[in-house]
């Protein structure tokens, strides 16, 4: 079995950001596996436990840094890896295009494993686009998986704490949540061992990408500012209450 995980390298949530153009951020911070591609990298590495001959590769989109974060996918279980270069930021439409060419060139996929979203642009939009280029199901917010008979049984986190089951038939696309798994951390011989692993490079340019008519394009960045204002609430518990519940409702709108 063919196992994809496509992951995205992103900044580290912790680093301290900074916007140095309209469009663009210090990249001299510290990058890492989006989160929720860890999450799925662990469910690729544990269903190919399950299944003899299986091999698990790593795809990423994304600039030559990017290798080092194909080197933590690889240090965490996965077997080789393909980095697909450019110095630009392409949108969701391209960057399917372009997952889909390399997994196709390189044999075509069984399963493909995804995070259920970026923690950069949280545009939600990539496993989507792939999979209508693929012509195939796709699920996202996966927090338990298992194959059954040639299908992949998933649940799925709805709003409202609402759970969705579903059967797809494989190939699919595996949009994975936080609660799926808790992702191992790598041990000192498997990094040392992911350096030995291999790589294969592509670039953006060369391949056979679909045109668009349309595109997205990141105009501006913002840093996020965050207003609070403290409101005290005095009345007898019921009148409290009361009021909790119609901000919740009227203001939050949570409720």
């Amino acid at each position: 079995m063919n196992i994809y995980v496509c992951i995205k390298h992103v900044p580290d949530s912790a680093a301290r950001i900074k916007i140095v153009e309209p469009n663009r951020i210090d990249e001299s911070v510290t990058f890492i596996i989006n989160p929720y591609d860890e999450n799925a990298v662990e469910e690729a590495v544990q269903l190919k436990k399950q299944i003899d001959g299986s091999e698990v590769i790593a795809v990423a989109l994304g600039p030559c840094a990017a290798e080092n974060t194909l080197r933590s996918a690889l240090a965490m279980g996965a077997d080789r890896a393909i980095l697909i270069s450019t110095d630009s930021r392409p949108d969701s439409l391209v960057t399917a295009q372009a997952l889909k060419a390399a997994i196709e060139g390189d044999g075509g996929a069984s399963i493909i494993f995804t995070g259920k979203e970026s923690i950069d642009s949280e545009g939600f939009q990539t496993m989507y686009r792939l999979a209508v280029a693929l012509s195939i199901p796709v699920a996202s917010s996966v927090v338990a998986f298992s194959l059954e008979q040639g299908f992949a049984r998933v649940e799925c986190e709805m709003e409202a704490g609402a759970t969705a089951v579903m059967k797809m038939a494989l190939p699919c696309v595996i949009g994975a949540g936080k609660a799926l798994n808790q992702p191992g951390y790598p041990t000192l011989p498997a990094i040392m061992n992911a350096r030995k692993k291999k790589i294969e490079h592509l670039d953006l340019a060369d391949l056979d990408i679909k045109k668009f008519s349309g595109s997205m394009e990141v105009v501006e960045l913002k840093p996020a500012v965050e207003v609070r204002q403290a409101k005290e609430i005095k009345g007898p518990p019921d009148t409290v209450a009361e009021e909790i519940i119609r901000i919740l409702r009227e203001e939050a709108r949570v409720l």
